[in-house]
């Protein structure tokens, strides 16, 4: 009972004092993210030193280029003369001389090269063709060869005098052929080195995208019978169209930008016939020094080539065909007839 009535008796007497209770811990604060650790400025960062390089190379000199097209140089005082420079390149006869040379060579040249570009395409990619791999390097270690070591190559084996290449035709019953002192022969010598130097790069792009086509194209259009012929025009050569578009567009711009090699073979002679735009650029900028008129030059340069790129990209698109519409149900009259 004593237990019991203890017991009662601290269970109705004064409550205890409760601990007081101890304060929630605070979050620790977040610190902002500065501007400049954003994760969507990050893209931005990594490309920054190439956009200081693009600025600083690229568009300061074409912004350059374009008011010193616009300033002529008269007394050693630069003058701003506005579009007479490019009123003058109108009334150029030797600027169209160059530019008619110009055009010559891309005419002749650029279709040679890439047709035998896949050519040999074609044949690095046969099975049938042994040692396909040392071929595929001999015919590419000429675009290694720096522009003006190939140039005077060329330039020693077209010599009229002592070429190797009119002693071999002499063995041949031929005479010696003027390669670079005659205005014909000049243009074929330039013709003939680009194509040397460059039909094997061209040939490994065109590799590069054969070996794309499925096989599985070739094998289902010789079971349907057709020949080798009909399986190249139908299958290889829509196959290379995307190498086609950029090879055409990229041997046509180096081609209307020719300098070094009738620099280095012919100088642009004889008597202008090997001048291009590039070397006429040259010549009024660092043998005349007129740069306004050589900038004006290279703009005018720059329209020709945005002008027919645009055009041959027009070309060489690929069109969508054009959906075919359902066919309408026939009616019950037409069914009976």
């Amino acid at each position: 009972m004593n237990v019991l009535s203890s017991t009662a008796g601290s269970t109705t007497g004064p409550t205890a004092e409760a601990p007081p209770l101890e304060a929630a811990p605070r979050p620790p604060r977040r610190r902002r993210r500065s501007s400049i650790g954003h994760p969507r400025l990050t893209p931005y960062l990594f490309l920054l030193p190439t956009i200081v390089l693009f600025l600083g190379f690229k568009l300061y000199p074409y912004l350059s280029a374009l008011w010193t097209s616009l300033t002529s140089n008269i007394g050693g005082v630069i003058t701003f003369v506005g579009l007479d420079n490019y009123a003058r390149l109108l009334q150029d006869p030797l600027f169209y001389t160059a530019l008619g040379n110009t055009a010559l060579i891309l005419v002749v040249q650029v279709p040679l090269m890439l047709a035998l570009g896949i050519v040999l395409s074609v044949a690095f990619n046969s099975l049938l063709l042994k040692g396909r791999a040392f071929f595929r390097m001999a015919y590419f270690v000429p675009i290694v060869m720096g522009l003006v070591a190939y140039g005077i190559l060329f330039s020693a084996l077209f010599d009229s005098s002592a070429g190797i290449v009119n002693e071999l035709l002499g063995y041949l019953g031929i005479g010696p052929i003027p390669w670079l002192v005659d205005p014909f022969w000049a243009k074929i010598s330039i013709v003939l080195a680009m194509t040397w130097h460059y039909t094997g790069q061209n040939a490994i792009i065109y590799l590069a995208q054969l070996q794309s086509i499925p096989s599985e194209l070739y094998e289902a259009a010789q079971v349907d019978g057709a020949n080798g012929w009909q399986r190249f025009r139908n299958i290889t050569l829509p196959g290379l169209r995307p190498a086609l578009l950029l090879t055409v567009i990229l041997s046509t711009i180096g081609t209307l930008q020719l300098f070094d090699e009738p620099y280095v073979l012919t100088n642009g002679g004889p008597d202008n016939a090997t001048l291009t735009v590039g070397m006429y650029l040259y010549q009024n900028g660092f043998k005349y020094f007129d740069f306004g008129y050589a900038s004006a030059i290279g703009y005018a340069l720059t329209v020709i080539i945005a002008v027919v790129s645009l055009i041959q990209f027009r070309l060489f698109r690929e069109r969508t065909p054009k959906p075919i519409s359902p066919k309408k149900p026939m009616s019950s009259k037409e069914k009976t007839r």
